[in-house]
């Protein structure tokens, strides 16, 4: 399953994204340091089902479809808050930096009304383009204090990726990635005995090019510097959202007051209230929604998924007629792949079996016969026939 670690400094709102993107229940306070251990959930990516295309209903497994609307489970990790200096161990420091080490995106949360500094006390007008500037030196600079203190054993292997990659291994790099990053920055790779620069300079490069990450610029109900807002867009891949108002819908939805669908920009009162202050809030939280069209929460996940991870769904199934597995369930399965991906790639993750005895596939929708080498298209409906059932 995709994991997205969630990243920023103390108090910009992190706990809260998390929690209004999985509805745990996690420490949430207005100061720094209230998270101390991960919080790990479930977050559910939202795209239309392939069901409308066949005017058929699916038989959702691992993931749900809601009026045609397919949700796909990622895990996400919230993470203690990041202080200048976490690379040395400072605030929660190195726990902090291994916690998200193995994540394959991240969410840099920023305080877009500016009224937090990098280390979460209150401010004015602090700028949120800073928060994202000290987040990635942080990552940049822990990733070069763990190859400065591996070098000297480094230095001795002749193959230099196969000893960086060993020593990496927790971060997910691929040998062939090294070896791009090598290359790219014309750095040696036998026997590495690279300057404090030249490891800074391949942890730079490979942050920037391998891992992938969005900004939330967080707390857009409150007033903010527009100007902020447009110097981030203009930087980085960025969402302006509200974690806090999420939040709010998504828990008077799960206690029946509403109907909210995370992917629509409205919501829907079920039970009415003689609460004066419940119906004030509902009023403000529907201004809100009017205005922005939405909280944009569950934009950030999708377009971090799909747009900057570049992520395609695939539907598996065993009947490409009837679009159904041998217990007749319909498009039961929605798999995230990367783009890129084969047939063959698809076959590996339904079994192992499946693929070293894979013959060929067949497009459901076109019902013609596909190589292995097929490479995947967002949507596809795929039937892989082996020598081994599935």
């Amino acid at each position: 399953m995709v994991s997205i670690g969630i990243i920023g400094a103390p108090n910009k709102g992190k706990s809260t994204l998390f929690s209004s993107l999985t509805l745990n229940e996690v420490a949430i306070a207005n100061y720094p340091f209230t998270t101390i251990k991960p919080n790990k959930g479930i977050a559910y990516l939202s795209k239309r089902c392939v069901e409308s295309d066949f005017n058929t209903r699916c038989n959702a497994r691992d993931n749900l479809c809601i009026d045609g609307t397919r949700l796909i489970p990622i895990n996400i990790i919230d993470t203690a808050g990041l202080v200048k200096g976490a690379h040395q161990g400072r605030g929660m420091g190195n726990q902090f930096l291994n916690d998200i080490s193995g994540a394959e995106g991240f969410i840099i949360v920023a305080d877009l009304s500016g009224k937090t500094d990098q280390n979460g006390n209150p401010c004015d007008s602090c700028n949120p383009v800073d928060d994202v500037e000290f987040i990635i030196e942080e990552i940049v600079k822990w990733l070069s204090s763990i190859l400065k203190r591996n070098m000297p054993s480094i230095s001795r292997i002749e193959d230099g990726p196969s000893a960086l990659q060993q020593i990496l291994s927790s971060f997910k790099l691929r040998k062939e990635q090294i070896e791009e990053a090598i290359e790219q920055n014309s750095l040696s790779s036998r026997y590495i005995r690279w300057s404090n620069d030249e490891i800074e300079q391949f942890s730079r490069y490979v942050i920037s090019r391998y891992k992938s990450f969005i900004v939330a610029a967080n707390k857009d109900d409150l007033n903010y510097n527009k100007e902020y807002l447009k110097e981030l867009e203009s930087r980085y891949p960025t969402v302006h959202c509200s974690a806090d108002i999420e939040l709010a819908l998504r828990r008077a939805d799960q206690k029946g007051i509403i109907s909210y669908r995370p992917w629509e920009s409205r919501f829907r009162i079920l039970k009415e209230t003689d609460s004066i202050a419940l119906k004030d809030a509902l009023s403000r939280i529907e201004d809100y929604l009017v205005r922005n069209n939405g909280t944009h929460v569950q934009e950030l996940i999708n377009r971090l998924v799909f747009d900057i991870m570049k992520y395609i769904v695939v539907y598996p199934v065993e009947n490409e007629n009837s679009l159904s597995d041998s217990n007749g369930n319909i498009l039961l399965d929605a798999i995230l792949l990367k783009e890129g991906s084969t047939a063959e790639d698809l076959a590996y993750i339904i079994h192992s079996d499946l693929a070293k005895n894979m013959l060929y596939a067949i497009d459901a929708r076109s019902k013609m016969r596909i190589p292995k080498e097929y490479i995947l298209k967002d949507n596809d409906i795929i039937k892989i026939v082996s020598k081994r059932s599935y």
